[in-house]
C-alpha cells in the first residue's frame, strides 16, 4: 500500500542543506511507490529562505533545476484550499505557511514530514512523521 507524504519547508531545507536527518528525506524521495507532495506556498517559503541565505541566484537554481529533478508533486491552491489553511490558522498558533502544509496533508490523507516543533500545536489534527 502506498504511503503518501507531504513535506514542509523544514524537511526540504534539511534535505537541500544536507543537515541532520537529510538521509531520511533522501530515502523518502527514493521510495518510488510512495508519492511525495508539497504545497506551492511551502515551495515559495523554501525559495525565499534560500534567497535570503544564499542569494537570488541559488534560489532561482533551486526553482529551475533542483526542484524539477525531485520526485515531488507541487500542489497549487484553490480558494477552498486557502480557506482550509485559514481555518487551521484560526484555531492554532502556527504560521500561515505551516497551515498550508498541514491542510495539504489532511486533504491528501497523507503524513506530514517535518522536524519543526511548531506542528506539535496541531495535536492530532494531522499525522506527523518526525525527522529529528
Amino acid at each position: 500500500m502506498k504511503k503518501k507524504r507531504v513535506l514542509d519547508s523544514y524537511a526540504l531545507l534539511v534535505f537541500l542543506e544536507k543537515e541532520g536527518a537529510y538521509k531520511r528525506i533522501q530515502d523518502l524521495l527514493s521510495a518510488e511507490d510512495d508519492p511525495v507532495f508539497m504545497n506551492a506556498i511551502n515551495v515559495g517559503e523554501v525559495f525565499y529562505i534560500l534567497s535570503r541565505q544564499r542569494g537570488d541566484r541559488a534560489a532561482e537554481y533551486f526553482l529551475s533545476v533542483v526542484l524539477p529533478g525531485l520526485p515531488i508533486a507541487v500542489l497549487d491552491n484553490s480558494f477552498d484550499n486557502v480557506m482550509e489553511a485559514a481555518r487551521l490558522k484560526a484555531k492554532h498558533a502556527l504560521s500561515f505557511a505551516d497551515c498550508f502544509a498541514a491542510a495539504t496533508a489532511i486533504r491528501e490523507n497523507a503524513v506530514l514530514v517535518t522536524g519543526d516543533p511548531e506542528f506539535r500545536k496541531l495535536g492530532r489534527a494531522v499525522t506527523v512523521e518526525w525527522i529529528d
